[in-house]
């Protein structure tokens, strides 16, 4: 039984290197695109909202990187001394766990800025937000020293670098990851009272209903397959589940969340409309379809936002006829 859930988790390895290499292309592109316009933007590179955008983009995209490098030598069987082996996983958990800190600060920066709005608007500028990601890459480089203690001996005994040497620690992943999707629950939690008792958030606003559904399926992309996969691990450690069914039930959401991961940070930064018009200021010679495409992801999010922007315009360039045509 061993070996033949030894060769169906072998012949999923494929499946995960072009998951992975598929998402770190579509990442890579936008990443550029993006990264560029907020860092040579003064405006967009000293407030805080864009410096996380740009933070969550450059982790995910080091994070497929190192998957696709990590499942690459795997699916080679290539024979990687255990120290190489113990810094790739070591570099894998830091950009995962860098991830998942990113999306916490981003949910506390909205808090601060929804239910503090005096106070955060001195601390959300300047040099902060840049000190914010470099203490989340500084905190991210400290957590996989817990969870991979023996890391090397484990290399050195395995003589292989795969999925084997990632085991470990399941508990206290889970602990990280559940106190920070408690942090994200409460903080967008008070965001919803506020918005409630300032009487802005209804059935009628539906931008606010939009963008709480684009933050909710952003940090569900990324949280909810820790969880899938933490309950396939007690399914399968109590035997309710076959280890060749807990492998395909595994890559399955690697497929899926992956593709879905790389998709959400592009969205949720186009989606702002500073941020989408200096993206087409900094690039004008883009061809019509990346063009096209930058459209259709944000059209994803706000189908009407082209129409409404069309008639606000309109209705503008109506008022103003008006106004010059009145004589004084």
């Amino acid at each position: 039984m061993s070996n033949i859930t030894q060769e169906g988790a072998d012949s999923y390895v494929c499946v995960r290197v072009w998951a992975s290499a598929a998402a770190f292309l579509i990442l890579f592109v936008f990443n550029l695109l993006i990264s560029w316009t907020i860092v040579r933007e003064p405006r967009l590179r000293g407030h805080a909202r864009f410096v996380l955008v740009l933070q969550l983009l450059v982790s995910a995209s080091v994070y497929f990187a190192l998957c696709f490098a990590f499942y690459l030598q795997a699916d080679l069987q290539a024979r990687l001394p255990a120290a190489s082996c113990a810094a790739l996983v070591t570099a894998l958990t830091t950009s995962a766990c860098s991830i998942l800190l990113t999306i916490t600060a981003m949910a506390l920066d909205r808090y601060a800025a929804i239910c503090f709005p005096l106070r955060y608007g001195c601390a959300s500028r300047g040099a902060w937000p840049w000190l914010l990601g470099a203490f989340t890459w500084a905190l991210a480089a400290v957590i996989p020293l817990s969870l991979y203690k023996n890391v090397h001996n484990k290399a050195s005994e395995l003589d292989l670098c795969d999925r084997n040497t990632l085991k470990g620690g399941e508990v206290h992943k889970i602990l990280l990851i559940s106190a920070c999707t408690l942090l994200i629950l409460y903080s967008y939690a008070r965001i919803l009272w506020e918005g409630r008792r300032l009487g802005v958030l209804n059935r009628r606003n539906r931008a606010a209903c939009r963008t709480i559904a684009l933050h909710g399926t952003q940090l569900a992309v990324y949280i909810l397959p820790n969880f899938v996969n933490f309950a396939l691990y007690v399914l399968t450690r109590y035997s309710l589940l076959s280890p060749a069914a807990k492998e395909r039930f595994a890559v399955m959401v690697f497929v899926f969340f992956s593709l879905a991961q790389c998709i959400a940070p592009v969205v949720y930064g186009l989606r702002k409309e500073e941020l989408l018009e200096q993206v087409g200021h900094r690039f004008p010679r883009l061809n019509c379809k990346l063009k096209s495409l930058l459209e259709w992801t944000v059209g994803v999010v706000r189908p009407h936002r082209r129409q409404q922007r069309e008639r606000r315009m309109t209705a503008e360039t109506l008022l103003s006829r008006e106004i010059s045509q009145t004589t004084v």
